[in-house]
């Protein structure tokens, strides 16, 4: 038998924007009841549909800057002239009570997170390719010309940040990605490292001590 440590585990993901990184962890979440999604906090302006409090902690600027002055992020970046961070506080506390937490954050932040916390699960999302991935950007009628062209010279950038991370998931088809995403995400539970302890429980084993705390059985053979 084995005890497993009571832990929750840290999940980051990562990838490309216009990857689907935020439709594959919905998705994983659906079967998946026992993670819980960090919400981060940005400075940019809510897309339409969008909610506060659910799909990020949308924050001037400045009250940003206020976060960052009194330490109240794991982790944040500048990216596409706007800040995104992760606030530290709930985060350890959902894994210290066992939670698995999942992080869908920029590359930036990512790897400050590995600099700090080495346990980390890093999975990074891929789009099947570039063509699709610019397709995607354009599909979204949120942005002008000028700032998708710069998220797809970010990405081409990102792409070599790929063999820092564990686990690579291509995009595809979502249900699929998501599948592979909670495939990882149990078999890092399985990891020997995430054994506690290990001890045996069984029926020969109490036989075993009974013999051996009994002496009327010492120095006979006995058939078992």
């Amino acid at each position: 038998m084995k005890k497993i440590k009571n832990e929750g585990q840290l999940i980051v993901i990562s990838g490309p924007s216009g990857c689907g990184k935020d439709t594959v962890v919905k998705e994983v979440l659906k079967n998946n009841k026992s993670a819980w999604l960090s919400v981060s906090c940005t400075s940019r302006k809510p897309r339409v549909g969008e909610v506060n409090g659910i799909d990020y902690y949308f924050l001037s600027k400045k009250e940003f800057e206020q976060k960052i002055e009194n330490d109240e992020f794991l982790e944040y970046a500048m990216y596409a002239d706007n800040y995104y961070g992760t606030p530290k506080n709930i985060i350890k506390e959902k894994l210290d009570n066992g939670i698995d937490v999942i992080l869908v954050i920029e590359i930036q932040g990512a790897l400050k997170i590995k600099e700090k916390l080495k346990e980390t699960v890093f999975i990074f999302i891929l789009p099947p390719s570039m063509y699709e991935l610019k397709k995607r950007l354009e599909g979204r009628n949120t942005e002008t010309k000028d700032k998708i062209i710069k998220r797809f010279k970010t990405a081409y950038k990102e792409l070599n940040e790929v063999t820092k991370y564990n686990y690579v998931v291509i995009n595809d088809t979502v249900e699929v990605a998501a599948n592979k995403v909670n495939n990882i995400l149990i078999a890092e539970k399985c990891r020997v490292d995430r054994i506690e302890e290990t001890y045996l429980h069984s029926l020969e084993e109490e036989i075993h001590e009974i013999l051996l705390e009994d002496k009327v059985f010492i120095n006979k053979n006995l058939d078992i």
